[in-house]
């Protein structure tokens, strides 16, 4: 069993940035298919906001394109998103997955505020 924890959460003015650390139990990441950060506002689906493959392939959602940046640092087994330019429809609850052949697992989610 792998677990996941979600840190750097907080509240932060439009503009400002915040890092979203994931932490790993285990050496995960040089085994994972697919890494991946999620959030999910109020009332709303969850939705991927980033990823990044074993190949380091990245992806973003087109809401974030050029602000967020996704990374991992396997050495660390950690997991980054680095988030500037926040707008306050950023707000939600950030969340990180790790995809393997397997499993599928999921942090607990780290609460994102971004306030005008």
């Amino acid at each position: 069993q792998v677990q996941l924890v979600e840190s750097g959460g907080g509240l932060v003015q439009a503009g400002g940035s915040l890092r979203l650390s994931c932490d790993a139990s285990r050496s995960i990441f040089r085994i994972s298919v697919m890494e991946g950060w999620y959030r999910q506002a109020p009332g709303k689906q969850r939705e991927l906001v980033a990823s990044i493959t074993s190949s380091m392939s990245t992806n973003y959602a087109d809401s974030v394109k050029g602000r967020f940046t996704i990374s991992r640092d396997n050495a660390k087994n950690t997991m980054y998103l680095q988030m500037n330019s926040l707008e306050p429809e950023d707000t939600a609850v950030y969340y990180c997955n790790v995809r393997t052949v397997f499993d599928n697992y999921w942090g607990q989610g780290t609460q994102v505020t971004v306030s005008t």
